[in-house]
């Protein structure tokens, strides 16, 4: 349908903040995924209230409407697949407060991860949820996608941290939603239905976040290994000992050739497996942890182990995780990223179904990624230029999930359904799940004008 008078309209409403020249719809087409589709104007707005009478113009004139934060996601979630409005909320930027006594900061959206944590921690406060992209990403997109990270593994992912939130409905109404107490039982969980809602749902305009004291000292593990059995073993063993390390993170042989060719890293190019263990606390016990934890680790003979103490060396380590991901792109295959996530206990298994798909379909797997909790980034590597690879691409990525969902598994632990995860949807969840979801899409959003298109 074409919007295009009613939109010219619109700009008159929100001088400044609407856009309807080509130039800028083609940079709001899509995220980090593969697919795009302009939309018919793109949306900056400043506050809430201007969300407010974005929304509310395009409930009245059933326009779609695709709300984004900063474009970093990996399954299409902010493609406006049915044109009409883009509508991002990259101007409101503002950290509103980060209060030391009460432990929860008040943020905008479009707040960049990685800086909000740098400012909290410079005060002794701190916010766990690390995902990778942390540089570029925002705390809205996080929210909206419930981002996780290697830290999840101890301190658990966004959701835990979103003690109320502000957001605006399809119909334009604002509702503010929990509080900023840690504790809250009064009504329903509203707040947390937005998490991970995926633009659905309503818009966020601002969020509470919790924050816990900064733990003063971390220290890590990077150690190497000549299998992947071992490297899973020595991480159960880590576990059975009674500890629960801050991160705990796995990568395969390939993955790491790829990063020892991108980082020069010598060591990792000699392995098979590697494992990232890290603990964080007070100083004196972190190092008695650690010196424990590197003789169970020794248990499964690896091929070397290095340690890092301090903020510092810690980061060194992870700076060559971050690495991975950039480094499939370096070989120069497609990279289809599947975040798919196991049962803890079920890691032997993922990794020995991954070396069977690749042998039965001919295609490079990659995994890595949060061993501590299941979730493994599983990237099939594929060269469109071959004949063929599409369809066992798809034939690969369908027995993954079929797999994964038979194990008690689940399709996304980070990235989100977008438009990549839409087909293994209704395999994913229940018949019931599904119509819960239309029930409340239908409430929230009668005229479906919220991110049109994907998985409800």
């Amino acid at each position: 349908m074409n919007h295009s008078s009613q939109l010219r309209q619109l700009k008159k409403l929100l001088p400044g903040e609407v856009f309807l020249e080509p130039t800028t719809l083609e940079k709001y087409a899509g995220d980090k995924w593969f697919a795009a589709h302009q939309p018919d104007a793109v949306v900056l707005p400043r506050s809430a209230k201007s969300v407010s009478t974005i929304l509310k113009f395009a409930h009245k004139h059933k326009i779609p409407v695709t709300p984004r934060g900063a474009g970093h996601g990996y399954v299409g979630g902010c493609v406006p697949i049915h044109g009409g409005i883009a509508l991002s909320t990259e101007r409101m930027g503002r950290i509103i407060e980060i209060n030391a006594r009460d432990f929860v900061a008040v943020v905008q959206p479009a707040v960049n991860t990685a800086a909000f944590q740098n400012k909290c921690e410079r005060r002794g406060l701190f916010y766990p949820p690390d995902p990778a992209s942390r540089a570029n990403n925002s705390l809205g997109g996080n929210i909206a996608t419930n981002a996780g990270g290697p830290r999840c593994l101890k301190y658990g992912v966004t959701r835990d941290y979103v003690l109320g939130l502000e957001v605006v409905l399809a119909n334009g109404s604002i509702c503010r939603l929990g509080g900023r107490t840690h504790k809250n039982k009064t009504g329903f969980d509203l707040h947390r239905l937005f998490v991970g809602s995926e633009g659905l749902l309503g818009v966020i305009t601002k969020a509470t976040l919790k924050l816990i004291p900064q733990p003063p000292f971390r220290a890590n593990l990077a150690v190497g290994f000549n299998s992947m059995n071992s490297a899973v073993r020595a991480l159960q063993s880590i576990f059975a000992a009674g500890f629960l390390p801050c991160a705990a993170e796995l990568a395969d042989e390939f993955t790491l050739a790829a990063a020892a060719k991108r980082t020069g890293s010598k060591r990792l190019l000699g392995c098979k497996a590697h494992l990232i263990v890290e603990l964080d606390g007070q100083e004196s016990s972190v190092r008695g942890e650690v010196a424990v934890v590197g003789k169970i680790v020794r248990r499964q003979k690896p091929l070397f182990i290095e340690r890092g103490f301090g903020a510092n060396e810690c980061e060194a380590v992870w700076q060559i995780r971050r690495e991975f991901s950039y480094a499939l792109r370096d070989t120069g295959l497609t990279k289809l990223n599947e975040d798919i996530v196991v049962p803890r206990g079920k890691l032997e298994q993922l990794f020995k179904f991954a070396a069977q798909l690749q042998k039965k379909h001919g295609l490079q797997l990659a995994c890595f990624g949060h061993a501590g909790d299941g979730n493994i980034h599983t990237n099939v590597m594929v060269d469109y230029n071959l004949p063929g690879t599409k369809k066992r691409s798809e034939k690969c990525l369908d027995e993954l999930f079929t797999w994964v969902i038979g194990q008690g598994g689940s399709i996304t632990g980070e990235h989100g359904i977008g438009l990549a995860k839409k087909r293994w949807w209704p395999q994913a969840v229940s018949a019931e799940s599904h119509e819960l979801h239309r029930v409340v899409k239908k409430a929230l959003d009668p005229h479906g004008i919220l991110n049109p298109g994907k998985f409800v």
